[in-house]
């Protein structure tokens, strides 16, 4: 069975027959020796246990879990022990993966489900997470662990905070649901979103729900991702996003959208592989590619592939095979089949090359070995 007790308590749940208990092997003490060994008080129909200690094994004897309590009642049908104060140990494949503590709990269905309340504490003795709660479900033969109602989970790559935590076990992986909100501090990010799956071993976080997730230097926000899809890897400091990708930047200040991206919060890139659109908000300027290279840290954004620049201020606009662009002095670099367009006054210039600053209209088309340039005067 699924219980023990101290001081033979076992002999005792075996001669009153619980339903929940298995059949004891040897019960061949007295009535009055086991009086003496246990403190057992009949109370209304439900018997009642001091500073006991419950288990359970596995069909090849390993131990699914055990929990000191300083008091346990079984109930009258006999299918419920309800403990006071637990603490104790859970188990998988013998050995102990979660220590937990509590106000109170259940154990129901033979051992099959435990269940804490109040104050709860779950720790992970392999990599030290800890999950704290006001409500806890333990399936040890799922190796799942359910904690419910203002959950928090710490450790050193990650806090976070849901409604909801699922801890499988086995995986190590902790699935949070709604409301989730979750803190590293190296890179230093705040995510937000209503479904996070945290790989504790492997150092990752994966969404499928849109997520929003803040970078931080000194305390203030710097950048500003949001994605349909994410996965962050915490080790080698990379976010992969993947739909409705929109990232703010407020230092250079620009926003990009993309349907797929990855972003290394270390080195300060995004890098896209998918068209995308990068918008200069202070001066206005639109610039959309089929792929694109950002780097926040350098102030340079690389685009390739049908780029297309244009200043809104004056409809100035240059279109190329490359593109790169200098943030800070609004430099344009184009290169491979440019068209300059602009409205006043209006004319076109085609060649290989240009350069210049669409706000001032001041863009230079030259030609090298070979090629020339066209102006086209637009009356």
């Amino acid at each position: 069975m699924f219980v023990s007790l101290k001081r033979s308590i076992s002999v005792t749940l075996c001669l009153l027959t619980f339903t929940f208990l298995s059949a004891c092997n040897n019960a061949t003490r007295t009535e009055k020796k086991i009086k003496q060994d246990t403190a057992a008080t009949d109370i209304e129909g439900s018997l009642v246990f001091k500073n006991i200690t419950l288990d359970q094994a596995d069909e090849k004897g390993r131990p699914l879990w055990k929990v000191k309590a300083k008091q346990a009642t079984y109930s009258k049908d006999k299918k419920i022990a309800r403990i006071e104060q637990p603490t104790g140990d859970l188990y998988q494949d013998g050995k102990v993966v979660l220590q937990v503590s509590a106000a109170s709990g259940e154990i129901r269905q033979d051992g099959k489900i435990v269940l804490l309340k109040g104050q709860i504490t779950a720790t992970d003795t392999r990599n030290g997470a800890v999950f704290k709660g006001d409500d806890l479900e333990w399936y040890p033969k799922e190796d799942l662990l359910i904690v419910r109602n203002n959950l928090k989970g710490n450790h050193p790559q990650l806090q976070a905070t849901a409604k909801e935590g699922r801890y499988f076990t086995r995986k190590q992986q902790a699935e949070l649901l709604g409301q989730v909100a979750a803190i590293s501090k190296d890179p230093d990010l705040q995510m937000k979103t209503e479904h996070l799956v945290w790989q504790i071993k492997e150092q990752k976080t994966n969404g499928e729900k849109r997520i929003w997730i803040d970078r931080y230097k000194a305390k203030i926000v710097t950048d500003r991702v949001e994605a349909d899809k994410s996965q962050v890897d915490l080790k080698t400091k990379i976010v992969t996003l993947n739909q409705n990708i929109q990232l703010t930047s407020l230092d250079p200040p620009l926003l990009m959208s993309s349907n797929s991206a990855i972003w290394n919060v270390k080195a300060e890139t995004v890098v896209s592989d998918q068209p995308v659109r990068i918008v200069q908000q202070k001066e206005n300027i639109i610039l959309t590619a089929n792929q694109g290279h950002v780097d926040l840290k350098q102030k340079v954004a690389n685009l390739t592939g049908g780029v297309q620049a244009i200043g809104s201020k004056n409809q100035a606009k240059v279109f190329a095979n490359q593109m790169k662009w200098d943030m800070p002095t609004q430099n344009v670099q184009a290169s491979g089949n440019v068209i300059y367009q602009q409205v006043n006054p209006p004319f076109n210039t085609t060649g290989p090359t240009a350069v210049g600053r669409l706000q001032d209209q001041s863009i230079v088309v030259t030609g090298g070995a070979g090629s020339r340039v066209v102006t086209e005067i637009i009356p």
